[in-house]
């Protein structure tokens, strides 16, 4: 076997064979270690009889971490012996999705919107709970009949009566609010409010107690005979009948209740023209404008001595009481405070007298009507009356005309109001 000389000067050997002349098979990798593979100036090199094995252990592509590859370098050597194991990149939380987002805080005007709200929240569930008590305190009586008869009316006709019952007055409110001991019942207020279904002007309509009518199986007496005869149902047909107005709902207010309410909102402010003295109605005011507590309203209402105008003025008297009564009782002051409202709603529902098939809804059309009475967008006035004397009679033309606006939901006729 011939050899090549040695030396720096000697000719490279030719391919396939090494500086010995052995031949040799070279098969050249891009990157690793092969397993069973020799490894020769970090290249690879058929394995010879004198090679010794690498162990698997001691492979590369086994000892690299996560069996990344090592990539031999530029001049022959292989990069990753001796150097420190690649590091892995990062890993992110939560598997392959992104890092979330910090969360944004809420400004100031989404926290107080928020606020805002559950206050609202609150307050109607307040309102709906005092709404419900109030309601169930409410006496109700059977007073509208199922069968009008030929009576008929548009809109809703709402039938307002003021008692003087004293039977739920202890002999030391009868003597506070001069009321007296007398038995029975009678009215000493009897109303009419017309709240019309196309959006005509309500109308508050005052009927003489003295009026002069025929009350079924009764005879010809006063009006408010028939409520002392036969209550409320008795009154409501003889209504009924007289008028051939439908009446929809019955609203019913006593002395003791009347008074509670008015001291419920603090009293009231009237202005009077004349001094107002009524022994018998147990009242001296003086002329100007004063805030009445409740025995002073009430005598206000019932007072007809002292004037000569009998139950004419009366009338008149007690709907201006109602219009300041509903001034007070649907002002901000009243509805916007909490403790205002909360006593008058309950002194409300202890006065008041409904007939069993009124719900609230209709006593929401009540209270509306009456305020917009109250502040002029509604018409006010007294059944046209013939002749005046000790009892009433109604005129048969001008309150016939009254009764026809009832019937057919139009607006009270102007020259009826304006003989007011």
């Amino acid at each position: 076997m011939m050899t090549r000389p040695d030396g720096p000067d000697a000719p490279p050997p030719p391919p396939g064979e090494d500086e010995h002349g052995v031949q040799v098979r070279r098969t050249t990798y891009r990157s690793g270690h092969v397993p069973g593979v020799s490894y020769r100036g970090g290249q690879a090199h058929s394995p010879r009889e004198d090679d010794t094995p690498v162990p698997p252990a001691q492979d590369a592509a086994a000892a690299s971490p996560r069996g990344t590859s090592v990539m031999p370098s530029d001049d022959g050597t292989d990069a990753g012996a001796g150097a420190p194991p690649a590091e892995p990149p990062p890993r992110r939380r939560g598997g392959d999705e992104p890092p979330k987002k910090p969360k944004r805080r809420r400004s100031g005007f989404v926290r107080f919107l928020r606020w805002l709200l559950i206050i609202l929240l609150v307050i109607v569930i307040a309102l709906l709970v005092l709404a419900w008590y109030v309601w169930g305190r409410i006496d109700k009586v059977d007073a509208i009949p199922d069968d009008h008869g030929d009576a008929r009316s548009d809109g809703q006709v709402i039938l307002l009566v003021g008692s003087d019952s004293r039977e739920e007055l202890s002999e030391g409110e009868q003597s506070e609010l001069g009321t007296g001991d007398a038995s029975g019942q009678r009215t000493d207020t009897i109303m009419l409010l017309h709240v019309p279904g196309d959006g005509a002007r309500p109308a508050l309509i005052s009927v003489p107690r003295d009026s002069l009518v025929d009350i079924p199986d009764e005879g010809e007496n006063r009006v408010n005979a028939a409520f002392a005869f036969g209550g409320a149902p008795l009154l409501v047909e003889t209504l009924e009948q007289n008028t051939g107005v439908a009446i929809d709902d019955y609203v019913q207010i006593g002395f003791g209740g009347f008074a509670e309410i008015v001291d419920a909102l603090g009293g009231v402010e009237m202005c009077l023209d004349e001094p107002v003295q009524d022994e018998k109605a147990h009242i001296d005011l003086p002329a100007g404008c004063q805030q009445l507590e409740g025995a002073q309203a009430l005598g206000y209402a019932r007072a007809r001595h002292f004037d000569g105008g009998s139950d004419l003025g009366r009338v008149e008297r007690q709907r201006e009481l109602i219009s300041s009564i509903s001034d007070k009782a649907l002002s901000a002051g009243t509805l916007l405070n909490p403790l205002e409202l909360a006593r008058t709603s309950l002194a409300g529902g202890d006065a008041l007298v409904l007939d069993e098939d009124t719900g609230p809804f209709d006593m929401l059309n009540f209270v509306r009507a009456i305020g917009a009475v109250s502040s002029g967008s509604g018409d006010t006035l007294t059944v046209p009356l013939g002749r005046v004397g000790n009892t009433v009679d109604w005129d048969e033309e001008q309150a016939g005309r009254l009764w026809t606006a009832l019937r057919d939901g139009t607006d009270i006729p102007q020259e009826l109001l304006e003989e007011e």
